[in-house]
């Protein structure tokens, strides 16, 4: 596969994964910001901006039209909706050739509904939702309208390695927040129902963080991902080499999730601020990885404005 088009779809998962989770983040917290009139406005929109690494300026004070206007609204800002769905459009414009007509139409129409400010004009409630519909359309016409060729496997790649990423950026703020935010991560990760079936209703810190970052079945937990990401860039590769990796990427990756898996419980959730940078920043050296061995002649997009 021509290594633009390989980038092309890492990218368009990424973009996609990214825009979907912003846009979870933000109706849960918004939400929040109604219900409970006891929160300080502009230390809770802060904190979330931290959970993106949006940077602030010393004495700057944050409210809410701010917080919207950098993560969902503001095309100049990278870490916005409204950047994101812009960017995965002009990734998959360059890669056209290779996407059914239907997954091109999917991401277009996205895309047309963000310049002509439609969007914006929705509100945050109703605008976040739609994020969240349509990028459920574009990953589900990908699934169904995609070959589980080298495509697909850089498209589920690029997905799972952003999931896994802002995952952990729910779960290190969470760490350091009131018990309440644990409650506010799992739901914002779609994962609170699913928590409380696992558990049985039993909800504690320690079983929230276990879930998000440890559970092999939720499809959003940190594990999952990660091993998702491996198994897309197995598939990728056909040396069959018999020792080591070759891949610094699947290296980087494994390593990680091996720790995470086979340490003792209490281990990793001693200091999950910590663990949860480390991840975050093996998906960065992952994703440089990738770059290198797969997108001849290109630098690895940089995302993240800010750091941990």
């Amino acid at each position: 596969m021509l290594s633009r088009i390989a980038e092309s779809l890492f990218w368009i998962g990424r973009y996609v994964e990214r825009a979907e989770d912003t846009a979870r983040i933000l109706e849960v917290q918004t939400q929040l910001m109604v219900d409970d009139p006891t929160l300080d406005l502009p230390t809770t929109c802060e904190e979330v901006l931290a959970i993106m690494g949006v940077p602030i300026d010393a004495g700057e004070v944050v409210g809410t039209y701010e917080l919207l206007q950098r993560l969902a609204y503001d095309p100049g800002s990278p870490a916005s909706i409204h950047a994101n769905l812009s960017n995965a459009r002009e990734v998959a414009r360059r890669a056209r050739e290779t996407m059914s007509t239907s997954m091109w139409e999917a991401v277009n129409t996205t895309w047309r509904m963000i310049p002509s400010g439609q969007f914006e004009r929705m509100g945050p409630s109703a605008s976040f939702r739609w994020v969240r519909d349509r990028a459920a359309l574009i990953n589900g016409t990908a699934d169904a309208t995609m070959p589980r060729d080298e495509g697909w496997q850089f498209l589920m790649l690029g997905r799972s390695i952003e999931r896994a990423d802002m995952t952990a950026r729910l779960v290190a703020a969470a760490s350091v927040s009131t018990s309440s935010a644990w409650s506010t991560s799992l739901r914002a990760s779609g994962g609170y129902e699913s928590f409380l079936r696992t558990y049985n209703g039993l909800e504690t810190d320690l079983k929230a963080a276990e879930f998000l970052v440890l559970d092999r079945l939720f499809p959003r937990s940190v594990v999952f991902s990660l091993g998702r990401a491996e198994q897309c860039l197995e598939n990728l590769e056909s040396s069959g080499q018999r020792a080591g990796f070759q891949n610094e990427a699947q290296r980087l990756l494994g390593r990680t999730r091996a720790e995470l898996e086979y340490r003792a419980l209490a281990d990793v959730l001693t200091d999950l601020p910590h663990e949860m940078e480390r991840l975050q920043r093996t998906c960065a050296l992952a994703t440089d990885a990738v770059t290198r061995r797969y997108f001849a002649g290109t630098v690895a997009t940089i995302w993240n404005p800010g750091s941990w």
